[in-house]
């Protein structure tokens, strides 16, 4: 599977290679207020490729954080609840050990 992935991965390395070298050529890109930005379009596709990329992680942050802490809730009562079974188990063989 290791083989399988490193193979994928150099393929997809050449091809991003390629297209990388066919886009060379300098673009303007036109934003608001006559601002204008200058560069090859390669770089100016991987900077929005990088600048979704973090805008999308972090509109997944606070999913992320909100099930960590449930699932940190749950653990401590999992615990809670063991340590009680575990109490109450006990409990019966001191009874009949008094008897």
């Amino acid at each position: 599977m290791k083989i399988i992935s490193t193979v994928v991965g150099i393929v997809l390395f050449i091809l991003f290679f390629g297209f990388a070298l066919k886009n060379t050529q300098e673009v303007d890109l036109h934003l608001f207020l006559n601002y204008q930005l200058r560069g090859p379009l390669v770089l100016l596709l991987l900077a929005f490729f990088v600048a979704g990329a973090a805008l999308g992680v972090l509109a997944l942050t606070p999913s992320i954080v909100r099930r960590r802490r449930e699932a940190m809730r749950q653990q401590t009562m999992i615990l809670t609840l063991q340590s009680a079974a575990l109490q109450v188990n006990r409990a019966p063989d001191n009874v009949n050990a008094q008897q």
